[in-house]
């Protein structure tokens, strides 16, 4: 049904959509009012609907999700050679860490893959992105628990991971140190839109005991450089 009144853009009624459907003209109504409701769908009418503003903000963040990803493809590519390690970009959906790009030394090795979920409260990216969702939506997330420990290093406490995702907030960065995985350190920072809204994250991930491991400032530099090119580079491709 949603797919249905999108495409016809506003011009039939709910009754001629049913038909085109073939199915009863009540069910029709049902579904109509439950999208209406849920702001996915806004009436027009005498019947006729178009998309509602909370299907437009969905669409919106999906493309700029993407848009986000193609351009930092090739500066990510460019940081995984500086760094020796694998660098990585995630979104958040469905409280759920979608990998966008990974890249780098040691990228096949690493578990994760392009276009998995994984969960958000063990990793750094993850982390990144919980500690930037609204009060409402981070608290929500805490109070979804129970948190599984990965390693025996994982946050699992309601009120230890609340603690942490506040300190990344206010440091701008977040510390993965063997929560997801034994003897892995990531770093990652936060990718914001160009109304300052965090809508994805980056990483570096590297050994433990790896011998040409940068940490500490060096890294977060770097980091930061990386994520600052990204934001510009999407923002002009908004622009455009």
């Amino acid at each position: 049904m949603l797919e249905t009144v999108v495409d016809d853009g506003g011009v039939s009624n709910v009754a001629e959509m049913a038909r085109r459907l073939g199915i009863p003209v009540a069910t029709a109504h049902r579904q109509i009012a439950t999208l209406v409701a849920e702001d996915y769908l806004r009436p027009l009418g005498k019947g006729r609907h178009v998309a509602g503003s909370r299907l437009m903000k969905l669409v919106q963040r999906l493309d700029e999700k993407q848009l986000i990803a193609n351009v930092a493809a090739p500066i990510l590519h460019r940081l995984a050679t500086r760094v020796h390690s694998t660098v990585q970009l995630g979104t958040l959906e469905n409280e759920m860490v979608t990998y966008r790009i990974k890249t780098g030394q040691g990228a096949n090795a690493l578990f994760t893959k392009v276009g998995m979920q994984l969960e958000a409260y063990c990793s750094g990216m993850g982390k990144v992105l919980l500690a930037y969702l609204t009060d409402k939506d981070r608290e929500d997330y805490l109070a979804g628990g129970p948190f599984v420990p990965l390693t025996d290093r994982t946050i699992t406490e309601p009120a230890a991971l609340a603690t942490e995702l506040f300190k990344v907030k206010a440091q701008g960065f977040a510390i993965d140190d063997g929560e997801i995985a034994d003897d892995l350190l990531c770093m990652a920072v936060p990718i914001r839109n160009s109304m300052q809204q965090v809508v994805a994250a980056i990483s570096v991930s590297q050994a433990g005991t790896g011998k040409r491991r940068i940490t500490g400032d060096a890294l977060l530099s770097m980091l930061l450089q990386a994520a600052s090119e990204i934001e510009v580079e999407a923002s002009v491709g908004t622009d455009r």
